[in-house]
């Protein structure tokens, strides 16, 4: 199997094997490639509609000249300050963005939502984003309002009126139920489509269809959503000791 970065070649043929409609799968089979590598490189590169084989070479031409200059002088640290493999981290964080990417998310967005979900600290503030990532304040800021309005980040103040990012368990509580919400607007809309288009026509018959499917999935997703926030608020049970000799 191939290793290394992906060539100008290697990018003609994804692209051409998204104008055939093939699966990242399919791709990576034909370029011998692992399918995370074809995903990554699409996502990071316009999405499936969106992606050129010369725009992602010359962007991967681009980052690798940005990192050759950020680069400090002497060997590549093979660990990170907690002992843990700086390159397994990368590879890891980059996997996770990618996943997030999928999900419909920017790649800015999904590369601080994987920051606050790697961070020990648990919170990070604009500023330390901005370090992590090595992009601009704005570039945070928009990423930030972006993933509030999912309700995938939640806002601490600290001292000195600093603020503070979170993503944990209760942010994919209120993420699941805005969804929920969302999806009963989208079933009301459509019943009223019903009314306007005629009860019994076919159009009428498949707006009801579908808000009955979002009435039930969404009655699902609530009650799935409660019964996890409850199971993981509860504090853990203290370890057995044993008494016997």
């Amino acid at each position: 199997m191939p290793g290394g970065r992906l060539t100008q070649r290697e990018r003609q043929q994804i692209a051409l094997g998204l104008a055939d409609d093939l699966t990242y799968a399919e791709i990576a089979r034909r370029l011998e490639r692992p399918t995370s590598t074809v995903t990554r490189e699409v996502m990071r590169n316009g999405g499936p509609a969106g992606y050129r084989a010369d725009l992602a070479q010359r962007a991967t031409e681009r980052r690798a000249r940005r990192q050759r200059q950020a680069a400090p002088r002497g060997p590549h640290p093979s660990a990170t300050a907690d002992g843990r493999d700086a390159r397994a981290v990368r590879e890891y964080e980059e996997t996770f963005t990618t996943l997030f990417m999928q999900t419909g998310l920017p790649r800015m967005a999904s590369s601080v939502l994987t920051c606050l979900y790697t961070s020990d600290a648990g919170s990070l503030t604009a500023a330390e984003l901005v370090q992590r990532l090595q992009v601009s304040p704005a570039s945070v800021s928009k990423a930030i309002a972006l993933l509030e309005v999912h309700g995938l980040v939640q806002r601490e103040r600290t001292e000195g009126r600093r603020e503070r990012y979170v993503a944990d368990n209760e942010v994919w509580y209120q993420s699941m139920i805005a969804a929920v919400r969302s999806n009963a607007q989208l079933a009301e809309t459509a019943r009223q489509g019903v009314t306007v288009l005629g009860p019994g026509s076919p159009a009428a018959v498949r707006l009801e269809n579908m808000a009955h499917f979002l009435d039930v999935v969404g009655e699902s997703i609530a009650r799935a959503a409660e019964e996890a926030r409850d199971v993981l608020s509860r504090p853990e049970a203290p370890p057995q000791v044993s008494t016997d000799p």
